[in-house]
């Protein structure tokens, strides 16, 4: 769930947006649930499929989170990609900053991968003038650090010989 780099290729970044512990705490709360169905038939059975439902849950939830990465110069956002070259210079924001760009300050026509959970966000303008959506605002528990590798992948792509 958290984020990780790797050094194969220049701006490469990679973080799963998992859910918050409490989401999969909370998700945990199938099993008892789904056991207390199961208990008037037979008690056994009842915690075997609770305990069963319980764990498909909480694996579903952290194998079905988005991806956000940059790799060889895309950007891919969930199921969503961008060529860095198309994009403009990002913006980090956390705290109340972040809160407006999610809020009242949001671009309804945006591109948005936004989680629960994570407070902080990368805005990143989209330069293609054949696409309606005017910016990219994308939740991280890092942001820098995804702000640093899209700037990276957009230097190394005007950069020539490398």
């Amino acid at each position: 769930m958290q984020n990780s780099t790797s050094s194969a290729g220049v701006g490469d970044y990679r973080e799963r947006l998992g859910p918050s512990l409490w989401v999969l705490v909370s998700a945990g709360v199938v099993a008892p649930m789904a056991a207390l169905v199961f208990a008037p038939l037979n008690t056994t059975l009842a915690l075997v499929i609770g305990a069963a439902l319980g764990l498909l849950t909480v694996v579903l939830l952290v194998s079905l989170a988005p991806v956000v990465s940059v790799e060889n110069d895309v950007l891919r956002a969930g199921r969503a990609h961008i060529s860095t070259e198309l994009l403009g210079e990002p913006e980090v924001h956390s705290g109340e900053s972040a809160r407006h760009a999610r809020g009242t300050g949001l671009d309804p026509r945006a591109w948005h991968l936004i989680r629960g959970g994570i407070d902080a966000l990368v805005v990143v303008p989209n330069l293609d003038p054949e696409d309606p959506a005017p910016a990219w605002v994308i939740c991280s528990r890092t942001p820098e650090r995804l702000a640093a590798a899209i700037r990276r992948a957009q230097l190394t792509r005007s950069t020539p010989g490398r």
